[in-house]
């Protein structure tokens, strides 16, 4: 109780001080979003890609910068010129596409930053994510990994003991290079220690993985 308590509060403060030091790349980056694509600033509410699984296997709506042309989720499945990304998604370790066609080109820089995250800060204050934890899961992303990777089902079901986070274990350890099973396994690690002091030490490796953009795509 003490853990959850105290990281609570630790993330009410966190990211109400993080969203005012973010507020001048808010602004820069809202206003290119703008210039460029046209739709809204954050990924449409209607995007299937939006609905994550919290605590629990709760379903909520994350924030994010929008880094692809509206209606992106369903572009993968419908427009031939961006099918090579549903391929590689559904094909690739991680779920993710190496190469998508999709994303904008202020879309490539503010993801390989990790920049199109920091609305989630809202999502923080909402208390559906931490700022640490695991990946928020697509539920499809969690079942279709399963079943190619026989045997995780128990560190998902460790997994969902915690919140989401904005960083967490696997973010600093490679993103998108870790595959699956390795993720996951790290993600019911984290849910299984509950340690303040390893909290802090992910938040400050944090800094480098995004300014490095490792693994990011």
């Amino acid at each position: 109780m003490f853990f959850e308590i105290t990281k609570r509060i630790i993330d009410i403060i966190a990211a109400s001080v993080l969203i005012i030091v973010f507020a001048p790349v808010t602004v820069v980056v809202s206003i290119a979003i703008k210039l460029t694509s046209p739709g809204p600033i954050l990924v449409e509410k209607e995007n299937s890609h939006m609905k994550r699984l919290g605590k629990n296997g709760k379903v909520f709506r994350l924030f994010k910068f929008r880094s692809m042309p509206v209606g992106g989720d369903i572009l993968e499945k419908t427009d031939p010129k961006y099918k090579i990304a549903y391929i590689q998604k559904h094909n690739s370790g991680s779920y993710k596409p190496k190469k998508d066609p999709r994303v904008t080109k202020v879309g490539k820089f503010i993801r390989k930053y990790s920049i199109d995250e920091t609305p989630q800060f809202f999502n923080i204050l909402l208390g559906d994510m931490s700022l640490v934890g695991p990946r928020p899961y697509l539920r499809e992303e969690l079942e279709e990994q399963q079943g190619k990777y026989p045997g995780t089902e128990k560190y998902v079901k460790e997994m969902h003991k915690v919140k989401p986070g904005i960083t967490g274990y696997w973010q600093v350890s490679g993103r998108s290079d870790v595959n699956f099973d390795k993720r996951i396994e790290m993600d019911a690690y984290y849910a299984r220690k509950k340690s303040l002091f390893f909290d802090l030490l992910i938040i400050l490796k944090t800094p480098w993985a995004m300014i490095s953009g490792k693994g990011a795509v």
